[in-house]
């Protein structure tokens, strides 16, 4: 499209225009002017379509900004978006000719003051996470059928409420308790750790529910902050992180064994449908009923092949081999046991024999005699042993005969 303008690439004051072509020049003149943009605003008139684009406006205290955020940009939001939130948002400048009026495409979006906040965040998830705080292996699995869920949550919130009433829908038989703890503010953090510490000191639940409704990143950062994740992570009891909407986030959600999108989805985790739950304890007791008719009816199809002769005969047809072992066996028993008493009656033999060659009384029968200091009993085996007048003890074959030395010889 050609534009009238003069040498000062101004447009030509007495030329006429169509609607289009101004509009054209200065949807030119914008978008050459403002490629890409960060602006401050405050969010107004947030409008999601049906195909997953949003249509909003940016607002200061004296102006207007229209802006338009596609569904691939919406996707990679960090926060939910909502009236009044302030934020920063970085784009192109743009002119809608339909309208005649000038917008924003936004290809990026965060809180305003957010930047700061999410890099604390990351640098602690990264610290917490070299601890191991978030291994896998340390999560717990959810019981299939809590009889109690624990809730640490505000008394007040539309969460609690929220999970109050899918609790009661899925299953009136599970029990809530309210752990009520401050879930924004400097106060939030250690209210929220220490009860959770308590659900695990009294066990007063089966599974807990730690979270809270959706909010800024500023109210969502109590359950980033380290006593609470550290409370989270060493619980006995398994938890729930149920932080914010789907599109939140928050460090306890690393932490917990299971991360729900919302606290009621954390509800449904937690408590089974109770007509589910009859529906396939009726189906198990179905399929164990038939399965036991249907053996006993096998059996006793199998007992009627058996008559008692038969019974009888098969009894014995089993009893008479093993009788048989047992007779070979007691047989080769005593067998056994006659030829170990006759070797061992031949091994006594022969000791006795050894025993009667060494015998000191077989060497006195064969005429000689032992000599013994009478003092001191010790053998005498050499004259000189002994000095004479002593006295000394002579064992012949029998009896004993005292003596005393009144003479001895040396023999060569």
């Amino acid at each position: 499209m050609q534009y009238l303008f003069n040498d000062e690439t101004e447009p030509l004051q007495d030329a006429v225009y169509t609607v289009s072509q101004i509009t054209g020049i200065i949807k030119d003149l914008l978008e050459n002017s403002f490629s890409t943009v960060t602006i401050q605003g405050e969010i107004s008139n947030w409008k999601p379509s049906s195909s997953g684009h949003v249509y909003f406006t940016l607002k200061d205290e004296t102006a207007v900004l229209s802006a338009v955020m596609f569904k691939s940009s919406v996707a990679r939001l960090t926060f939910q978006p909502k009236e009044g939130t302030k934020v920063t948002a970085k784009g192109r400048i743009t002119v809608y000719p339909a309208r005649g009026n000038y917008q924003i495409i936004v290809s990026s979006m965060e809180c305003s003051g957010d930047g700061a906040i999410l890099k604390m965040l990351e640098e602690r998830k990264r610290r917490l996470a070299m601890e191991g705080l978030f291994d896998s292996e340390n999560k717990k699995m959810l019981p299939r059928f809590p009889r109690t869920v624990g809730v640490v949550t505000s008394p007040t919130g539309a969460a609690l409420r929220d999970i109050m009433n899918v609790t009661r829908r899925r299953n009136p038989g599970v029990n809530l308790i309210v752990l009520p703890a401050a879930v924004q503010g400097a106060e939030a953090a250690p209210q929220i750790a220490a009860q959770i510490m308590a659900a695990n000191h009294w066990k007063l639940c089966d599974v807990l529910i730690v979270g809270r409704g959706g909010g800024s990143l500023e109210d969502l950062l109590p359950f980033s902050e380290e006593i609470v994740v550290r409370a989270v992570a060493a619980s006995d009891i398994p938890v729930v992180s149920a932080v914010g909407h789907e599109i939140d986030w928050a460090i306890s959600d690393y932490a917990a064994d299971v991360r729900a999108p919302t606290p009621s989805a954390a509800a449904e985790l937690c408590t089974p449908v109770q007509s589910e739950v009859l529906e396939r304890v009726l189906a198990v007791k179905t399929e164990l009923v038939t399965n036991l008719q249907s053996r006993i009816e096998r059996i006793r199809h199998l007992m009627r092949i058996f008559d008692p002769s038969m019974l009888e005969m098969q009894f014995r047809t089993i009893e008479q081999p093993i009788l048989n072992r047992f007779d070979d066996a007691r047989d080769c028993l005593e067998r056994n046991m006659k030829d170990r008493i006759t070797e061992t009656k031949t091994e006594i033999q022969k000791l006795i024999i050894q025993l009667e060659a060494i015998n000191p009384q077989a060497v006195l029968d064969r005429g000689y005699s032992m000599v013994t200091d009478s003092t001191t009993g010790a053998v005498i085996r050499d004259a000189d042993m002994i000095p004479e007048g002593t006295a000394i003890t002579i064992r012949p074959q029998k009896g004993i005969i005292q003596a005393t030395v009144h003479k001895k010889e040396q023999q060569i």
